[in-house]
């Protein structure tokens, strides 16, 4: 149990359904992690004892969802700068069949750390690199959620399909078929939580079409229906992925994926840059959301998603920075106004405005992750998943519309940051780390890293 909470004098976004929002109101929180209640003015005087907040100059919105991320890769920061996904890959996929469990370990505690700072509550984290001799990845960077006191949406990730079957992957980083299942099996018998106030859930995740044999695909897709866990991949990424899929499948990627019984609303897919009308009239139809990750796309030169098309057609986005070796700055926050910049540049003004991208970072990306009745609105009744930020400072004085201060301004800092009502950030800082050991540590680990791949 944790103490009540009485937030006040502050501006709140609730995100609902009818868009409630209060210039100066205050939000409670019950000693049970939930919301009990949000409202204009002070709140009536709760029993037991409270624990006030003074939310003068700030903003509270639920916290943001993180929908797709490679925590590994951290480790990894500043390399192929230049290259296409393709080419960056091939660079990097030599040096990823080095890590192990103290590695990823080190760079999921400074990634998280850093999505906490950036105003995340909840993230996934697509891993789908198994070094034979690398140790319980998994269970390292599960070990760092849990620290760091994030809600937490592991994949279990794979490749099967390397070099040699003409894959991109080298066969050193690819599994056998049998046993990326088996392991997946396991990984949520062993650690899948279904429960409403889960602080764990995981997802399978085979890695993409070009690393990812068709078997694997179908029964990965099946073995996660027959458990009752939700499937992620990547997909539509770059025309390369186009070509692929043509010349090996004889289709888009879109078509290939619903062959393989890979479309659906328990399934969210990565990116779906490249996709056409009948893509995305697809997608909307059978409720297949989209993680976007508009910073990742412009550094790889990907290309920008059609996210108002996909909008329109009722396709459930939301935001993801993607892997720190793709896109450096990892902060989700930035991605609200990167996600309506890239939508401006390709729609004009009119495509976005401030306050659908702050519903795809927190109601798109709870829609994606299936936790849509339980976190990424501010409602009675929800777990208590909120983030706080200061708007009072010489960055975004002048801005009178908070909610346009946080989209248009400079990346807010986190007053407070929530997660089932317990502190996860205060005044800026993490709770249950210290930032400084988590850059040192992360460091040791990229210095071991690349020292061994010389």
């Amino acid at each position: 149990m944790v103490p009540v909470i009485v937030v006040e004098n502050v501006a709140i976004a609730c995100v609902d359904a009818a868009g409630t929002e209060h210039a100066d109101g205050h939000v409670v929180v019950g000693d049970d992690g939930r919301i009990v209640s949000v409202g204009a003015g002070r709140a009536d005087e709760p029993a037991g004892e409270v624990r006030r907040v003074d939310g003068t100059g700030c903003l509270v919105t639920p916290g943001l969802v993180n929908t797709h991320h490679h925590l590994y890769q951290w480790a990894t920061r500043g390399l192929a700068l230049d290259e296409t996904l393709f080419g960056w890959l091939t660079t990097l996929y030599p040096i990823w069949a080095r890590l192990d469990a103290e590695t990823v370990g080190a760079a999921a505690g400074a990634g998280l750390g850093w999505l906490a700072l950036s105003g995340c509550t909840t993230t996934m984290d697509h891993h789908y690199v198994f070094p034979r001799d690398g140790g319980d990845v998994l269970e390292a960077e599960i070990a760092a959620a849990r620290r760091l006191g994030l809600r937490f949406h592991p994949t279990r990730g794979s490749m099967d399909l390397g070099q040699a079957d003409g894959g991109l992957p080298p066969d050193s980083v690819v599994e056998d078929t049998d046993a990326a299942l088996a392991a997946t099996e396991a990984a949520i018998d062993r650690w899948h939580d279904p429960s409403p106030e889960s602080m764990l859930q995981i997802a399978v995740a085979p890695c993409s079409p070009f690393s990812v044999t068709g078997r694997l695909m179908s029964e990965a897709a099946e073995l996660a229906r027959r458990k009752g866990v939700r499937l992620h991949t990547h997909l539509a990424e770059t025309d390369d992925e186009d070509d692929f899929c043509a010349q090996r499948f004889g289709c888009t990627p879109v078509e290939y994926a619903e062959r393989l019984g890979w479309l659906g609303a328990d399934v969210w897919l990565a990116h779906g840059v490249h996709l056409d009308d009948a893509a995305i009239a697809r997608l909307g139809a059978t409720g297949t959301g989209v993680a976007h990750c508009p910073s990742s796309n412009a550094r790889l030169g990907a290309g920008a998603a059609r996210v108002p098309e996909l909008l329109r057609a009722g396709v459930p986005v939301g935001l993801g920075v993607d892997g720190a070796a793709s896109q450096e700055a990892s902060h989700l926050g930035a991605e609200l106004r990167q996600a309506l910049y890239t939508a401006r540049t390709r729609g004009g003004p009119g495509a976005m405005d401030a306050r659908t991208a702050l519903r795809l970072g927190t109601m798109g990306g709870a829609r994606c992750l299936g936790r849509a009745d339980h976190i990424g609105s501010l409602e009675p009744g929800k777990l208590a998943d909120l983030v706080m930020w200061r708007l009072d400072g010489l960055g975004h004085d002048g801005i009178d519309d908070p909610v346009a201060a946080l989209v248009f301004g400079p990346p807010a800092p986190v007053e407070l940051a929530l997660v089932g009502g317990r502190p996860v950030v205060e005044g800026g800082a993490l709770v249950h780390a210290d930032a400084a050991e988590l850059t040192r540590a992360a460091g040791r680990a990229h210095r071991r890293l690349m020292a061994a791949t010389r």
